[in-house]
């Protein structure tokens, strides 16, 4: 096999396992090919199709939440909803779909890690599922949303939606009486105008840390946050 022709069977079977995670075989792969393709490495790039699955995903998390959640008042809707579909939220999906072995980069992006830049992934995977919606429709691309933000969601019940993750952990150690969280900026990655944080957040009464990333040091603060709540629901799960 010639390395054009392994290349041609890689990218199939990369294909392949995106379609089988999405729930969706792309009757248009061009399609497919382009939400994966970096404005970095050229054109057709996928700033178009984000633009679309961006909004297209605000509405299908909103279907979503809505008909899960039917008491719940527009406000505490709106704040999971941004919980969900937040960059970290999204750029995490997509590393657990392997997005960023698979995007088309220019090189200079691959000599900045673009393939691990937040950012970079988040809008990837809103393209794929722009490109999901091109393809076959709303109903379609509402699978795909549903099977990759599933457990996410299913995850939010019982956790307080009208505070952030940062607000909800302060109170939950305050009721405890343990000292407050402790934050510490661990690196910043990236151009001046692109960059990505890394923020370190640190329960010393508990011995628990998580480090989140972010586009700010805020959200990175608040994804790291949402970690250390995660481990603590985990812990208190455990409990006999």
């Amino acid at each position: 096999m010639t390395r054009k022709a392994a290349r041609s069977a890689d990218a199939l079977e990369g294909l392949a396992a995106l379609e089988r995670a999405l729930g969706h075989a792309f009757r248009d792969p061009d399609l497919a090919r382009q939400a994966l393709t970096h404005r970095s490495h050229g054109t057709p790039h996928n700033e178009r199709l984000e633009f679309l699955g961006d909004s297209l995903l605000n509405c299908a998390v909103a279907t979503l939440l809505y008909a899960r959640f039917p008491k719940l008042p527009e406000g505490d809707l709106s704040r999971l909803r941004a919980a969900l579909v937040n960059q970290a939220s999204l750029s995490a999906v997509a590393a657990g779909l392997g997005l960023g072995e698979r995007l088309r980069l220019g090189e200079g992006e691959l000599k900045s890690g673009g393939f691990r830049r937040p950012s970079i992934l988040a809008d990837s995977l809103e393209a794929l599922l722009g490109a999901v919606y091109l393809d076959a429709g709303f109903e379609a691309m509402l699978g795909a949303v549903e099977r990759l933000l599933g457990d996410r969601l299913e995850s939010r019940d019982g956790l307080p939606v009208d505070k952030d993750p940062k607000t909800a952990l302060q109170e939950l150690l305050q009721g405890r009486k343990l000292h407050l969280p402790r934050y510490s900026v661990q690196r910043t990655e990236g151009e001046a105008h692109e960059q990505t944080f890394t923020v370190e957040c640190r329960v010393d009464d508990l011995g628990i840390a998580a480090a989140g990333q972010g586009a700010s040091r805020r959200s990175a603060e608040q994804a790291a946050a949402e970690l250390v709540l995660a481990q603590l629901d985990l812990a208190g799960r455990r409990k006999p």
